[in-house]
């Protein structure tokens, strides 16, 4: 770890690397700051299946670029989600790839969609112990969604949800948009709903870095022939509407079935943290055993769920493919980052990422 990373890195992380680590591991904080300088999109990551990660290191090492990985709390919660990960078996899966590939450019391990579904005192609770212990792990940035609820409610969930981040020092993500209009989709995010959801954290003495907003993208793969039907304008203007309040950027979902023609003129738009998730499945399914593919959609068949609840039922299964299998997730995951990160502007982002923390007084 050189001079510049060690004396930003908080405490508690250098105490997880040790001193003589090579590993990177920054504050979200710190790195979302930087990127409100960056011409360039944050990649952030959400590797069900860690044997994509490997992939996705070797690509943000030759192109010298910053990422991020995350699991969300259906993902990854305490119970370890439907990935079979809990926090700390999250952040030591990423850890040990990290030394083992020699990856040593800046990155960020993130809570992403911690949700607050309704303002009940189990929902409450749930978020905050998954917060403790992602903190505890050595998550470095989070994302809180109580957008489910009302704005009064909303606000004062994550203000309150926010207070250990906000304490230990750590990147703040917030965001708007989750509720349903009759139809039972998400409604646009509007300038004026952000305007009052931002001005009430801040008059509460929360400052985010990042806000994550519904501007018409899609999770997920998109169907034959279904449109792709992203608001840009409306998204610039929430972007400006955001950076006025001192956020750094905003943040891109449903990445995963965009063009790469579009998903670069994001950057024009203000988005500077995109999301991926299910391409990251997508691409280690291609790359498993086949007899265990055909066991995983059997199972998901006659449980009546998605293929993506499989994972930590066949968790064991996944993790001990044969080296074949691994290697050839590894490189489908290296090419697929590349063009991602490339089409992001994120080449050189690690450098300049640096160069700006060092020279920060």
């Amino acid at each position: 770890m050189n001079k510049t990373v060690l004396e930003i890195t908080p405490e508690r992380i250098r105490n997880i690397l040790g001193s003589q680590s090579r590993v990177c591991l920054m504050n979200g904080k710190d790195v979302f700051q930087a990127f409100r300088e960056e011409k360039s999109i944050l990649m952030a990551c959400n590797p069900r299946i860690k044997h994509v990660i490997p992939g996705i290191m070797k690509a943000a090492q030759e192109l010298d670029a910053t990422v991020a990985f995350e699991l969300t709390r259906t993902e990854g919660g305490l119970d370890s989600g439907y990935t079979g990960q809990s926090p700390a078996i999250f952040v030591n899966t990423i850890l040990e790839y990290a030394e083992s590939c020699g990856f040593t450019k800046p990155f960020i391990i993130h809570g992403d969609h911690i949700i607050v579904r309704d303002e009940s005192a189990r929902e409450f609770e749930a978020a905050s112990k998954l917060i403790e212990a992602q903190i505890e792990a050595g998550y470095t940035s989070f994302a809180i969604d109580a957008s489910f609820n009302p704005l009064p409610e909303h606000i004062r969930i994550t203000t309150e949800l926010a207070r250990p981040i906000l304490e230990e020092g750590l990147g703040l993500e917030v965001e708007i948009g989750e509720a349903l209009n009759d139809k039972g989709k998400p409604t646009l995010t509007t300038v004026e709903e952000t305007e009052a959801f931002l001005d009430g954290l801040i008059g509460n003495g929360v400052q985010p870095q990042m806000l994550s907003i519904e501007n018409g993208s899609k999770r997920g793969n998109y169907l034959e022939g279904e449109m792709v039907a992203i608001d840009l304008e409306r998204t610039r203007q929430i972007y400006e509407t955001a950076a006025k309040r001192g956020l750094s950027g905003l943040v891109q979902h449903g990445i995963t079935g965009t063009p790469l023609r579009l998903v670069g003129k994001l950057l024009d738009y203000g988005i500077r943290k995109g999301n991926i998730g299910t391409l990251w499945q997508n691409v280690a399914h291609a790359g498993l055993p086949l007899d265990l593919m055909d066991a995983m959609r059997r199972w998901a068949r006659d449980n009546g769920r998605d293929i993506k609840y499989a994972t930590a039922a066949f968790k064991a299964e996944i993790d001990s493919i044969p080296g074949e299998n691994a290697r050839q997730i590894m490189d489908m995951a290296y090419r697929e980052s590349k063009e991602f990160l490339t089409a992001f502007h994120a080449q050189g982002s690690a450098s300049r990422v640096m160069k700006f923390l060092g020279q920060r007084p």
